[in-house]
């Protein structure tokens, strides 16, 4: 895994790890307006790859708090994958982002796995 913002894998970090044709980004700690335009160029980042089909997966089984800005940094590479063919999907989402996903009405957007791939 390398941490690619933060403390170095600390409770702020986003982990970028490739498992297989699969790139997992894994978000720790809290996603707000402070961390998103990071959060935005790590997944821009991932969805940069030369090889298509592409998938990046979000391992968002750390991630204990999620706001708007952080869902619009992943509608954002939504929109960016589905325009490149890629898959965007999200794993192991917590309680609160769940909530978040069906308050906005945007559940149906994404491929919801109960675990990244290992």
């Amino acid at each position: 895994m390398q941490p690619q913002e933060g403390d170095g894998g600390g409770s702020e970090a986003i982990d970028v790890e490739d498992v297989g044709d699969v790139t997992v980004v894994r978000p720790h700690g809290e996603m707000d307006i402070a961390r998103a335009t990071a959060f935005r160029q790590v997944l821009l980042t991932a969805l940069q790859t030369e090889v298509r089909p592409h998938e990046v997966c979000v391992d968002l089984q750390h991630l204990f708090f999620c706001d708007s800005s952080g869902l619009n940094a992943l509608l954002n590479a939504r929109a960016v994958a589905d325009q490149t063919g890629q898959r965007l999907s999200l794993a192991a989402p917590t309680a609160q982002f769940m909530r978040l996903l069906e308050i906005t009405g945007t559940d149906d957007l994404f491929p919801i796995e109960p675990a990244p791939p290992s």
